[in-house]
């Protein structure tokens, strides 16, 4: 099964989370996975304001999930990485994400953004800086309302799977209407433990069950899977994995256990990070919204908080 790399990067009890809502058939891959999606680092930081999308998106019907909750919704990482640490919020108003405020800041409260020499060497090595992927990457959840609908951005594709993440679990916040800021401890040693994350709502029928276990500070299971309401898995699915196979490839039967071996390979090297984990070609929305769940897992971990994780998934009406 071809693979392609995937840069992607709290527990938090019963924060419903806006998680890949209306999840379908992915357009490019065929893959209709009960993911997660969330419905659902300048001084000058574009505060991306709601957009004609926006608008368009409301008109969807929601069948479940809960509201966001208006309020102003924080998160920072509490370690720097590369002299650089996230701070991020958003802003809901009437129910909706108003303004997007991502960043990264040095021990100064400087912008990654206004590092010229950073700006230089990056642009020159991938084709973008952070003076144009910060303020897109605002803009974009602005328009999407969702971590899920953010579009990566080429060339920064770490950062943009970084943003999602952090995304997802603002907007969790917002949905609990939990205003206390958010702390990662980004980088820190992951404590024993084992820690779950489950999708409260069917999306085509199935949702995520998702566990990890840390063991001598080592992620040594990853169990990642789909159920129906009656608790059968989608790897068990025989009519869904022959259809997705022919459409795309590659059936449940085959990404969801290569998920699994993936997250682990990518968190035993010399560098363990789950955004070193792989995408599986045919199933890139499974992979996607694994990875942002498998980032919250080990956000989790990193804090020693093994309360589980229960995401009430945003679904659309078709």
């Amino acid at each position: 099964m071809k693979a392609k790399k995937l840069i992607a990067s709290l527990s938090i009890l019963t924060f419903s989370a806006l998680v890949l809502g209306a999840c379908g058939a992915d357009n490019n891959d065929g893959d209709s996975a009960s993911s997660a999606s969330t419905e659902a680092s300048t001084t000058e930081v574009s505060s991306a304001q709601s957009s004609t999308k926006e608008s368009e998106a409301a008109v969807a019907e929601k069948t479940a999930g809960a509201d966001l909750q208006d309020g102003t919704y924080t998160l920072e990482e509490k370690n720097e990485s590369n002299g650089y640490r996230t701070v991020f919020s958003i802003t809901v108003k009437d129910g909706a994400i108003s303004e997007s405020n991502f960043d990264a800041v040095n021990a100064d409260g400087k912008s990654k953004a206004e590092d010229t020499e950073y700006e230089t060497n990056m642009k020159a090595k991938s084709g973008v800086g952070p003076a144009e992927f910060i303020p897109e990457l605002n803009e974009s959840l602005v328009a999407a309302q969702s971590a899920s609908g953010v579009e990566v951005v080429s060339g920064a594709t770490h950062t943009s799977e970084s943003f999602q993440n952090y995304a997802q679990q603002l907007i969790q916040a917002a949905q609990a209407g939990n205003t206390e800021t958010i702390e990662i401890d980004n980088g820190a040693e992951l404590k024993d433990g084992t820690y779950s994350l489950v999708e409260k709502n069917d999306s085509n029928g199935y949702h995520v069950d998702f566990s990890i276990v840390v063991a001598g500070g080592k992620v040594t299971e990853s169990k990642y899977d789909n159920f129906s309401a009656d608790g059968k898995s989608k790897q068990d699915d025989t009519e869904y994995e022959a259809n997705m196979t022919a459409k795309s490839g590659v059936g449940p039967a085959e990404f969801i256990p290569q998920l699994n071996e993936n997250l682990l390979a990518a968190m035993s090297g010399e560098e363990p990070s789950v955004a070193n984990t792989e995408v599986v070609t045919g199933a890139t929305h499974s992979s996607h919204s694994f990875i942002i769940y498998a980032q919250q897992l080990i956000n989790a971990a990193e804090k020693g908080d093994t309360t589980a994780i229960e995401v009430d998934n945003i679904i659309m009406a078709k």
